[in-house]
């Protein structure tokens, strides 16, 4: 059953029009802004060895092992706060081919506007980071003077930035 416009709140959250009756408060009509519930999705990766991926994605990541989830042929990790999506790795036979068709940009600096020094700065400290953790530097890139990303390979060969 999907949520009308003009339907009573509670009779949606409670599944029951009497408590309109029992608490006058609880009858919120609801209106044509309320349609849908954020979705919620989580980023599928094969891998060689799940377990190293996971390891060295949570590091990067700050995130941290999924609880009661994971065993020699499977991992993931989720963000501690919820808010991000989880990601899950599958142990698979074949070793990657191709360039990405898509990749996780690790984003330090935040949203700008952006003290330009600092932004580098914090690239290249996670960069350091990433390469102790098993990461390979590939290139920097850079907008006019100031650096704008540093394009990186994790530890199976899968390309992500740091920007």
């Amino acid at each position: 059953m999907g949520v009308r416009v003009g339907q009573c709140r509670a009779m949606v959250l409670y599944g029951d029009a009497r408590s309109c009756r029992i608490n006058p408060s609880l009858h919120i009509p609801i209106s044509s802004e309320v349609r849908r519930m954020t979705m919620h999705w989580t980023l599928g990766c094969d891998a060689n060895d799940p377990q190293r991926m996971a390891t060295f994605w949570a590091q990067a990541l700050d995130y941290v092992a999924e609880t009661g989830f994971g065993d020699a042929d499977s991992a993931s990790i989720v963000d501690p706060d919820g808010r991000e999506p989880a990601i899950g790795w599958l142990r698979v036979p074949e070793v990657k081919k191709a360039k990405n068709r898509v990749h996780i940009d690790i984003r330090v600096a935040g949203d700008g506007p952006w003290d330009m020094t600092e932004r580098e700065r914090l690239i290249r400290a996670k960069v350091s980071e990433l390469v102790a953790l098993g990461a390979t530097s590939v290139r920097e890139e850079h907008d006019e003077e100031a650096l704008d990303h540093v394009v990186m390979l994790d530890p199976e060969g899968n390309e992500f930035c740091v920007a």
